[in-house]
């Protein structure tokens, strides 16, 4: 598998491979992000899910995959705290902001943040296609999180402070799309930095979590666990997808594909959470996928 994906790097079919798994990436996110502000405390789903997916990650990481070269691990201490400061902000937002108001700003200030450092970092360069596909999609999602925070009435007390977060949040969204990038294309193997990965980033939020898990009852122990292993499951097919499609084509193409999560949060907060859509939100979710299609073509 590995050999099979280095083998597309650069080409024309690795570019159709990480547009599907962009895409697939930005269906995995949209159900991450709703698992986390399910009706568990948003703090103790993202431990659960890490916990898992870090132990099951170990395995594969120890004695599945090449062992890392030396000059990873610097790599691997820098996500990890770059990823801590992320889940840290992820959860001050969740715990104060509607979702369908709170993560459509996450995923929009994001994008064109990262095209600008994929710009800088990796030489990248973009058509004025591109820009107008991103700018489109870029702007129906703030856009759509307006509306939300126009008529929602759910915690409104809190708006302010969550869309503050929310803007911190996407900041540090930009800031792992590109080191991540960096990070997997400085290894050999892509799989090794994946495992490694996993693991080294399921470590944080259960230990920082572990005074509100002494407090839990019980009887929440066993749906917080099952949340965590489909979270895990879940989270291999997000964050793994994007990290391999930033690895086959460009960095800030695959991270503006990947907000088109948005639609897909806002169809999971409709049929699932029972958050209202609207003709008008499913105008800018439709301006939202435009600008994928544009971003996509306009290349």
């Amino acid at each position: 598998m590995s050999d099979w994906l280095i083998s597309l790097e650069g080409t024309a079919a690795g570019k159709d491979v990480a547009l599907l798994l962009a895409l697939f990436a930005a269906l995995s996110h949209a159900l991450f992000g709703a698992l986390q502000k399910g009706r568990h405390d948003p703090w103790l789903s993202r431990a659960a899910i890490d916990s898992c997916y870090g132990l099951m990650a170990a395995p594969f990481a120890l004695f599945v995959v090449p062992w890392p070269e030396p000059h990873m691990w610097p790599i691997f201490a820098g996500a990890f705290v770059i990823h801590a400061a992320y889940k840290v902000l992820q959860a001050m937002t969740y715990t104060r902001g509607a979702y369908t108001v709170v993560y459509p700003v996450v995923r929009g200030t994001g994008p064109l943040f990262t095209m600008l450092a994929a710009s800088v970092i990796f030489a990248e360069s973009y058509g004025p296609g591109q820009w107008l596909g991103a700018g489109l999609l870029v702007s129906g999602i703030l856009a759509l999180a307006a509306f939300n925070l126009r008529y929602v009435t759910l915690g409104r007390d809190r708006l302010v402070s969550a869309l503050m977060f929310a803007v911190a949040t996407g900041a540090f969204v930009a800031g792992y799309t590109t080191y991540d990038a960096w990070g997997i294309r400085a290894t050999a193997d892509p799989f090794t930095f994946l495992a490694w990965f996993f693991m080294i980033d399921g470590v944080f939020i259960p230990v920082v979590t572990w005074r509100r898990w002494s407090r839990l009852a019980l009887a929440e122990a066993g749906p917080l666990l099952k949340r965590g292993v489909i979270g895990a499951l879940v989270a291999y097919s997000s964050f793994g997808s994007i990290m391999v499609a930033t690895r086959l084509d460009k960095v800030g193409e695959a991270a503006v594909m990947r907000e088109t999560s948005t639609v897909f949060a806002a169809l999971i907060g409709w049929l699932v959470l029972g958050e209202k859509v609207g003709m008008v939100r499913a105008l800018l979710m439709a301006m939202i996928a435009l600008g994928a299609v544009v971003m996509e073509f306009g290349s």
